[in-house]
């Protein structure tokens, strides 16, 4: 396909069904809006159900719309439970939303507010619908992680929930950390499946609403610098896409712009810290995910599969 890849390359998605949180704006949204005009049955999972209306109301194609509030693990169940009285399959999970560098604050659950929302909302939405996907075909679960998971970032597993001190850069690497450990002992687990993958994406720097909590100090100089170093959330949306539905795509990869840094340009796969491939870290964090969610899911232990990283 070349070192250009676009949504010109998406292939035809008619039969395919494509669940998207986060939806109604940004990165989602244009994800959403690509698969529904390759023929996608598209849902908006998102909190805010009117502004999700308003959304898919912009696009063309089969788009209807979910409740889904990740910082409430009830929301998340009751979200789950309405996408399984209507959907019959899921070829597409695709882990969109997300906050970033907010101020120190909890989800409902009483978990730190970037780690529980980022993090430990998706777990408790995949572990609910795995199962509808698992007897499809080249079904995936698609997270979306950032560069921001090489920033001051690992699992404080003696403080996941940053209640001794808080730090929003830290915490919100420590929850894209997450994102990517789980897609790969996931990954494991479904190895021996061999229908569903599990596969990663990051958008590089791309101008969308999720900056809106960044420090004061550097709002001024990132909006000076925005033309530079960011791209539009259509071409941040890529990687994700191509994740989602490039044939090519093995289980365990992930993918970003292929320009310098990895900050804008058109997808490709790359490679992930170090710290993420941690296989025993990977898999203590699977098992704490599991006991503060309370969801386990549908796939048994991982049997160390080797990942596709490059």
């Amino acid at each position: 396909m070349g070192d250009k890849w676009t949504t010109a390359n998406i292939p035809d998605q008619r039969g395919r069904v494509a669940v998207v949180t986060g939806a109604n704006t940004g990165l989602g949204y244009e994800t959403a809006k690509a698969l529904a005009e390759r023929g996608a049955s598209v849902v908006l999972a998102v909190r805010d159900v009117e502004k999700g209306e308003r959304a898919a109301a912009r696009m063309t194609g089969d788009v209807s719309v979910q409740a889904l509030d990740l910082t409430s693990l009830d929301s998340v169940r009751t979200a789950a439970a309405g996408l399984r009285s209507r959907l019959d399959r899921i070829d597409l999970l695709i882990n969109n939303a997300g906050v970033m560098y907010t101020p120190k604050q909890t989800t409902r659950d009483g978990f730190e507010m970037q780690f529980g929302t980022n993090h430990l909302g998706h777990f408790a939405l995949t572990g609910l619908l795995l199962d509808l996907m698992l007897p499809v075909p080249g079904s995936r679960v698609v997270t979306v992680s950032s560069t921001g998971h090489r920033i001051r970032a690992a699992i404080h597993f003696d403080d996941l929930q940053w209640e001794r001190s808080y730090g929003r850069a830290a915490a919100y690497g420590q929850s894209k950390l997450a994102n990517l450990m789980f897609t790969y002992e996931l990954q494991r687990r479904l190895a021996t499946h061999g229908t569903t993958v599990a596969v990663a994406a990051h958008p590089g720097m791309s101008h969308t609403e999720l900056a809106r909590n960044t420090p004061a100090a550097f709002r001024l100089p990132l909006t000076w610098l925005a033309p530079l170093i960011t791209q539009t959330p259509a071409m941040g949306a890529l990687p994700t896409l191509r994740a989602a539905v490039d044939p090519a795509v093995l289980g365990g990869q992930y993918y970003g712009p292929g320009g310098r840094n990895e900050v804008k340009g058109h997808p490709r796969l790359v490679t992930s810290s170090p710290d993420s491939y941690e296989v025993a870290v990977q898999q203590r964090l699977w098992a704490v995910s599991e006991d503060l969610t309370g969801v386990r899911f549908p796939v048994g232990d991982s049997r160390q599969a080797p990942l596709s990283r490059r």
